[in-house]
C-alpha cells in the first residue's frame, strides 16, 4: 500500500504496547497489511501471545515482527523498548483493573515511563496516545447533543466511580502535559465501543446485570460501537498520516444501533433472556439517589450509579466520525450489519461451550 501521506517508510521501527491485546492483536496485523514489518510487539510477560502470533504469522513477519515482554512500569523496560522506534501506538492500560490505584499505575505510571524513556531517545516522530470515547460528559448540552472532539471531557473523573475512565482522562492530561513542556509529536485517539470476535457481552452502555436481572437503561440511545477490523485501521490512519500532530480523533462506526436495536438482535442472535427497561428519568432519578445515599454512607454503597455515570452512559447522544473521515480520509470497511453477525456468531459460539 501506499505510503506517500504518512510520516515513516514501512522500514521505520514502530512500537506497540498492549499488542498481546483484543485491540493490540487486530493493530498489529492491519499494520503488517499495510506493509511495515519493523514492528516491536511489546507484551507482558504474563500475556497470552497466541492471538498475536497468529497474526504476524499470517503476514509472513516472523522474521521482521518481534515480541518482547517486559514491564512498563519499569524505567528500563521502558528504555529498551522505546530505543530507535520512529512511532509508539500505546495500547496498554490497566483496562481490566477495579481499583483506581491499579488503574492509575497501569494506565498513567507508565505511560510516563513510556514519554520520558522518549524525551532521552529524542528520535520519535509520533506518540499514538489510545484513550476512550469513556472521557467524555455529556453533561449540559441539549437533550441528544453531537458528542465530537471539541466536547467536554470529564473535569472531576474520579466523582464517576470508574477506574477506567479515571486513568484514561489522567493519561490524557499526561500526554497533553509532556507534549507541551517537551514538544513531543502526538495525536490521541478514542475508540467507541470496541467489538468483533474475540471479546464477548454487552457493554454497559446498554444496561446492566448486576442483580441477577437484566436492568436495560440505554432505551433508543445510539451505541458508539466500532468493529475492531474499521477501529484498527482507523488507528494505522490517524497514527500515521501526516500533518495531525496535537489532533484528538474519535472512533466509531457508520449505522449506529440504539441500545433497543442492539439489545433485541443479541437476544434474537446469541441467547434469550429477561430483561427489564428502565425509563430514563427513573434511571437518573435512581442514580441521583444512590449517590446522594453512597455520600452520605461514606462509601459504604458503592456508587456504582451516579450522575455522572449515567450522563456518560444513558444520556441520549450521537456521535461523529466526520473529522477522522475528513483528515485522514478513513472509512469503515465493514458495515454495522455485517460486524454485527459477525459479533453475534462469535457470542453464540461462547454461549455453546459455557
Amino acid at each position: 500500500m501506499s505510503h506517500h501521506n504518512f510520516i515513516i517508510d514501512s522500514e521505520d521501527p514502530i512500537l506497540v504496547t498492549g499488542a498481546a491485546g483484543f485491540i493490540g492483536s487486530q493493530l498489529v496485523k492491519r499494520l503488517l497489511d499495510y506493509g511495515f514489518r519493523n514492528i516491536r510487539c511489546f507484551v507482558r510477560p504474563s500475556s497470552n501471545t497466541n492471538r498475536l502470533r497468529t497474526a504476524i504469522a499470517a503476514s509472513g513477519a516472523e522474521n521482521t515482527a518481534q515480541i518482547i515482554s517486559g514491564n512498563l512500569l519499569s524505567k528500563q523496560d521502558c528504555a529498551q523498548a522505546v530505543n530507535d522506534i520512529g512511532v509508539i501506538f500505546h495500547l496498554a492500560a490497566g483496562g481490566s483493573a477495579k481499583s483506581f490505584p491499579d488503574a492509575f499505575m497501569n494506565s498513567v505510571v507508565t505511560t510516563r515511563n513510556l514519554l520520558e524513556a522518549t524525551i532521552q531517545r529524542k528520535c520519535l516522530k509520533r506518540f499514538v496516545n489510545i484513550s476512550s470515547l469513556t472521557v467524555y460528559s455529556n453533561q449540559g448540552g441539549s437533550p441528544c447533543r453531537s458528542l465530537d472532539e471539541t466536547s467536554p471531557v470529564e473535569a472531576d473523573p474520579a466523582r464517576r466511580g470508574d477506574a477506567y475512565c479515571y486513568a484514561k482522562a489522567k493519561q490524557d492530561e499526561i500526554v497533553e502535559e509532556y507534549a507541551r513542556n517537551f514538544s513531543i509529536p502526538h495525536v490521541t485517539l478514542r475508540p467507541g465501543v470496541v467489538y468483533g470476535p474475540g471479546t464477548g457481552g454487552i457493554t454497559a452502555r446498554v444496561g446492566i446485570g448486576t442483580f441477577g436481572i437484566f436492568l436495560h437503561l440505554g432505551g433508543f440511545n445510539k451505541l458508539p460501537l466500532t468493529y475492531i477490523d474499521n477501529c484498527a485501521d482507523a488507528m494505522v490512519l490517524a497514527g500515521l498520516t501526516k500533518d495531525v500532530d496535537g489532533e484528538v480523533f474519535n472512533i466509531t462506526d457508520d449505522d449506529l444501533p440504539s441500545s433497543r436495536e442492539f439489545l433485541r438482535l443479541y437476544k434474537r442472535n446469541v441467547t434469550h433472556f429477561r430483561s427489564i427497561y428502565i425509563p430514563h428519568l427513573f434511571s437518573y432519578f435512581l442514580s441521583y439517589i444512590w449517590e446522594r445515599y453512597s455520600d452520605w454512607s461514606e462509601g459504604q454503597l458503592p456508587p456504582v450509579f451516579n450522575c455522572r455515570r449515567w450522563y456518560a452512559y444513558w444520556k441520549k447522544a450521537t456521535y461523529s466520525n466526520a473529522k477522522l473521515k475528513s483528515r485522514v480520509n478513513w472509512q469503515p470497511k465493514l458495515p454495522t450489519a455485517e460486524g454485527l453477525q459477525e459479533y453475534f456468531r462469535y457470542c453464540r459460539e461462547q454461549v455453546r461451550h459455557a
